[in-house]
C-alpha cells in the first residue's frame, strides 16, 4: 500500500545529497518503503547486513561496495544504495562516513534500521551533516486518508474516515500487516512472534543486557501502566532490580521502539511537575483498558506528527504532558520551537464535561489551541484548529488533521 514515506524519499533525494536514515520499529514497513523508493531509480542496490554475502561486501569497505555498484563509471543518474540493518555492524558509522565522503556525488544512500540510528552508540566517527533522519511510524488516521506531503503541519481540510476503518485501527493497531489482514487469529500470532523477536533476538543482538527475564517483566509493567506516571523506584522494587538498571533497560526498550517516554512540561507553569515521565507503547493495541488505549492511540498520533514535522523541516516540535503539584493535569502539550502550541485532553465520551484544566493551563502556557478529543463522536468535515478556546472535538476529525 502507498505510504506517506514513499513520496518523502523521492522528495528528499530530489532536493538533498545527504544520506537518508529511515528509522522505526520492526515490521512497520521500512523495507517496503525502501523498495518502492528504490524502484523509482534507474539503478539501485540493496545490501542487508543479515545476508552473509552482503555482509562480506560491507566488511571489505566502501571501495568494495562502490565496485559492486559500478561507481567507477560516469552515468547520467546516480544509483541508489539501500543498506538495511547496517547499524548491527560495530563500525557502521566509520563505514558510512567513508562511503559518503568519497562517493557522495556518485550515489545516493538510504539506510534503514529498527534501532535508533541517530542515537545508537556503536562507536565510530560523527556523521553530523552527512544525513537527515526520518522516523517511520505505524499507520494513522491521517495517513489512511491522505499520503501526500503536506505544505504546513496541519491538514486544514480533514477527510472523514469510515467507522469500520477507525474501529480496525483501534482494535489491530497501526502496523500494516495485522491492520490490513484484520484477522484476530493472525493478529494474536503476529503479536506473539513480534514479542519473541524483540526480546530474544534484538535485545540479544543490540545490547549487552543479560537479564532478559527481568526486562520482559519490566516491559509487561510498562504495558499495564501505559499513560500513567512512572516511578523508577516502584518499578525497580517490582522486578527486584536496581533503579539504575530500570532506567538503562527502559532506554533500551525505547531504542528498540517498544515504548516511548513523554516528559512533563514545566516552563512558565506554577509548581509544575518536573521529573516523573509517562510511558506509552508504539503499538497501542497492546493497551487493554479502553481509556488507556484511547490515550495511547492519541499519544502515537501526536508523536508521529511531531517527528514528521521536525524531520521534514517545519520546525522543532516536542511532545509533553502538563501537571502541577495541585494535580491539575492535561494529557498532552505539543511545543513548537520550544513554545507551547497545542493542549490535548483525551476522553472516551463526548458527554464528559469539558476539562477546566484546559483553560487553566492555556492561560498559563499561552498555547494557541486547547482541544478535548472525544472518541464516541462522529467526525465532521471542519478544521477543528479554527478554535483558539477550549472545545470538544471528535477524535477522528482531530486525528485526520495530523500526519
Amino acid at each position: 500500500m502507498k505510504r506517506i514515506y514513499d513520496e518523502l524519499i523521492l522528495r528528499h533525494f530530489g532536493e538533498n545529497r545527504q544520506m537518508l536514515f529511515l528509522m522505526g520499529p520492526r515490521q512497520v514497513g521500512k523495507t517496503t518503503t525502501a523498495e518502492q523508493g528504490a524502484g523509482e531509480f534507474a539503478r539501485h542496490f540493496y545490501l542487508n547486513w543479515d545476508n552473509q554475502a552482503d555482509r562480506e561486501s560491507i566488511l571489505l569497505g566502501p571501495d568494495e561496495v562502490a565496485g559492486v555498484m559500478g561507481l567507477d563509471q560516469f552515468r547520467e543518474e546516480p544509483p541508489l544504495l539501500v543498506l538495511d540493518e547496517v547499524h548491527k555492524y560495530r563500525r557502521w558509522k566509520n563505514f558510512m562516513k567513508g562511503f559518503f565522503d568519497t562517493y557522495a556525488d556518485a550515489a545516493r544512500v538510504l539506510v534503514t534500521g529498527s534501532a535508533r540510528l541517530d542515537v545508537f552508540q556503536a562507536g565510530g566517527d560523527s556523521l553530523m551533516g552527512r544525513y537527515f533522519p526520518y522516523r517511520h511510524h505505524p499507520l494513522s488516521v491521517a495517513e489512511l486518508l491522505d499520503t501526500s506531503l503536506p505544505d504546513e503541519p496541519l491538514r486544514r481540510e480533514p477527510g472523514v474516515i469510515g467507522r469500520d476503518r477507525f474501529e480496525a485501527l483501534w482494535r489491530f493497531g497501526g502496523f500494516p500487516e495485522p491492520l490490513l489482514r484484520q484477522n484476530t487469529r493472525f493478529y494474536n500470532r503476529w503479536r506473539r512472534t513480534r514479542s519473541m523477536q524483540l526480546f530474544h533476538e534484538e535485545f540479544r543482538d543490540l545490547t549487552r543486557i543479560q537479564e532478559l527475564g527481568q526486562v520482559e517483566m519490566l516491559a509487561e509493567l510498562v504495558r499495564r501502566r501505559a499513560g500513567q506516571l512512572i516511578s523508577y523506584t516502584s518499578l525497580a522494587r517490582s522486578i527486584q532490580a536496581s533503579v539504575d538498571s530500570v532506567r538503562r533497560w527502559l532506554k533500551s526498550l525505547e531504542m528498540l521502539y517498544y515504548c516511548f517516554a513523554v516528559r512533563p512540561w514545566h516552563k512558565n507553569i506554577s509548581r509544575a511537575l518536573r521529573k516523573e515521565p509517562k510511558y506509552f507503547l508504539w503499538d497501542w493495541s497492546l493497551a487493554e483498558d479502553p481509556g488507556s488505549r484511547a490515550e495511547n492511540l492519541v499519544a502515537c498520533a501526536l508523536l508521529k506528527a511531531v517527528h514528521f514535522w521536525t524531520d521534514y523541516g517545519f520546525g522543532n516540535f516536542g511532545l509533553h504532558f502538563i501537571r502541577d503539584k495541585q494535580k491539575h493535569e492535561v494529557d498532552f502539550l505539543v511545543s513548537r520551537d520550544d513554545n507551547p502550541w497545542l493542549l490535548v485532553e483525551v476522553k472516551l465520551a463526548a458527554s464528559a464535561k469539558l476539562s477546566p484544566n484546559l483553560s487553566y493551563f492555556q492561560a498559563q502556557s499561552g498555547a494557541r489551541h486547547a482541544l478535548q478529543v472525544a472518541f464516541d463522536t462522529e467526525p465532521v468535515e471542519r478544521d477543528c484548529f479554527e478554535a483558539t478556546r477550549p472545545v470538544i472535538v471528535p477524535a477522528p476529525t482531530f486525528l485526520a488533521q495530523l500526519v
